[in-house]
């Protein structure tokens, strides 16, 4: 199977400069579907699901192969040579921007701009580190996520998506959650919250751009102004937005971050 079939690849926009959207866990490139068209009349924008998630090829999904985020990250520096990718944007939501961010130092001609939506490189605190969680309480999501998956779906996405005044957002990241099949979930989740990419982002030579909401529980405000420090070359903005998915609650506010951001003169 190609490589654009087993990731349910979408493709819009000019013949221009690609513009990749990731999803984050859980989730499918449907959530990107309030911020990509925007950029469709400059960029060639390429959407898809990671192996696992939406409308990608389940039989292609191997447990050794996702074990870590690497196994995605090869998976994006695959599909973007399959489409002819170099000098593009990168855009990865909440765990994708640390898969963008190995992509990018497996593979620096594919992309000359991150935008890492919500990223964190570490969930769990350390010396010095706040990631937000302390190892009893990944523990513990992960063992209820092990033991049920749809009461952790109907319980963590509220939490996630945060807007409480908006609960249509929380039923659709709890319905986007349930889809996704179980054990591929629970992998997922161990790949993502037990990472440490940190010493990672000092690789990065493309130029980034840190988009934070102003309340995430799931990546605070320190984590993102730690991101922003350890690149090289980054940008940071602070959104009036709440919550982890501002691509979803948020879409005008997140097109204007990463519009003004591709503006300047060495931007995408």
């Amino acid at each position: 199977m190609s490589v654009v079939r087993r990731h349910n690849v979408k493709q819009g926009g000019t013949s221009g400069t690609a513009m990749v959207f990731a999803h984050g866990f859980g989730c499918d490139q449907n959530m990107w579907r309030f911020v990509a068209p925007a950029f469709e009349d400059r960029y060639r924008t390429i959407l898809f699901d990671h192996i696992g998630a939406g409308g990608s090829d389940l039989a292609a999904y191997d447990v050794e192969r996702y074990a870590t985020l690497d196994g995605y990250a090869d998976d994006v520096v695959e599909l973007c040579r399959g489409l002819s990718v170099t000098g593009g944007v990168f855009v990865g939501h909440s765990v994708s921007a640390m898969i963008g961010v190995l992509a990018a130092k497996k593979a620096p001609e594919l992309f000359a701009s991150l935008v890492l939506v919500c990223p964190s490189p570490r969930y769990l605190d350390d010396d010095g580190y706040v990631g937000g969680f302390t190892r009893p309480q990944v523990e513990e999501l992960l063992e209820f996520l092990d033991t049920n998956h749809m009461g952790w779906s109907q319980a963590m996405a509220p939490t996630i998506m945060g807007n409480a005044d908006r609960p249509e957002l929380s039923e659709e990241l709890t319905n986007s959650f349930c889809r996704m099949d179980p054990d591929i979930a629970k992998r997922f989740a161990r790949a993502t919250f037990l990472a440490d990419n940190r010493a990672d982002l000092a690789d990065v030579k493309a130029r980034c751009l840190v988009i934070q909401s102003s309340e995430d529980v799931i990546a605070p405000q320190e984590v993102g102004a730690y991101v922003h420090r350890h690149l090289a070359d980054s940008a940071f903005a602070l959104l009036d937005a709440t919550g982890h998915c501002p691509n979803l609650s948020a879409p005008a506010e997140t097109i204007a971050a990463i519009a003004e951001f591709l503006r300047e003169p060495s931007g995408g």
